[in-house]
């Protein structure tokens, strides 16, 4: 099923909400590689909810990058917003909001976290550049925590530090993703280092089109590494706070975000030329690592 398929799917096509449940399992499973190895340590009950908020965002991230909603990109986020907060108001009309209906009541989720990864989205499709690393930590502070916090109220967790903690998981996961998509990014005319950096390293726009690699990149990219490092660091301590198979969850991503900086590191901070990236053999090695790591 494409995206666009995807996103046109109506309530009534999958049959009421056990069908509403279903199509966002299917999405889950279709769209995130991990996924099903995660879901299958997980009650029936919790799997669905966790489904829930990868198909809301699974979605929503299609109307930010896939060339069929080239030009509609702020359209469709705005209608996902309007869903979103006309549950309970409207009958809903797509089956993520039928599901997320239900969730939101058997769980007591709010909806601010859901609208904070919506507004991240909104700003994706249009900024493409940061002046300060204080806008970037603000982006990521939207769209990717919520993620994590998400995630920990399914499970039932509200305390205040893990939040804090999660925070620094999930704000690591999408800096390190950055540096790792840089080339990748690049060709969509999107850059995530801060303006203040450059100039702080004397490198660059022109340099990083150009592909210059030089002291001043690797001193700009180190930068940017440790930073990353010293969150993955602080998220350290969240995996043996939580119960399994959240606990191994939390762990598994960790140790996978820890490995991409390691391998920025062993390539010279050089992303601009190749791209860092896990196999199968390196998830199965860190699969076996989170089951030991505390």
């Amino acid at each position: 099923m494409s995206s666009l398929k995807e996103y046109e799917t109506r309530v009534q096509d999958v049959g009421g909400l056990p069908g509403a449940f279903a199509f966002c399992e299917a999405l889950a499973r279709r769209r995130y590689e991990h996924f099903p190895i995660a879901s299958r340590l997980l009650s029936r009950r919790t799997r669905r909810h966790v489904a829930v908020l990868y198909a809301f965002a699974r979605i929503a991230d299609d109307f930010t990058d896939e060339p069929e909603y080239e030009g509609v990109r702020r359209e469709r986020l705005e209608d996902w917003r309007k869903q979103l907060w006309g549950i309970g108001k409207e009958p809903p009309r797509h089956p993520v909001f039928l599901a997320m209906e239900q969730t939101l009541r058997e769980l007591d989720l709010p909806r601010e976290p859901f609208d904070d990864l919506l507004s991240a989205f909104l700003q994706d499709a249009e900024k493409r550049r940061y002046a300060t690393f204080d806008e970037v930590a603000d982006y990521c502070r939207r769209s990717a925590d919520p993620l994590g916090r998400i995630l920990l109220m399914i499970h039932g967790y509200r305390d205040p530090e893990l939040f804090r903690l999660s925070d620094c998981v999930c704000t690591a996961m999408k800096l390190a993703t950055f540096w790792q998509n840089l080339s990748v990014d690049l060709k969509r005319d999107r850059i995530y280092i801060p303006e203040e950096d450059f100039k702080q390293f004397g490198y660059g726009e022109a340099d990083l089109r150009m592909g210059v690699v030089n002291e001043r990149y690797r001193d700009l990219m180190k930068h940017q590494w440790k930073r990353t490092h010293s969150l993955f660091e602080v998220g350290r301590a969240l995996p043996p706070k939580l119960k399994f198979p959240l606990s191994w969850e939390i762990r598994l991503t960790w140790l996978g975000g820890v490995e991409v900086l390691l391998r920025i590191q062993r390539q010279g901070f050089d992303t601009l030329h190749r791209r860092p990236s896990l196999t199968r053999w390196s998830w199965a090695r860190l699969l076996l690592a989170s089951v030991f790591t505390r």
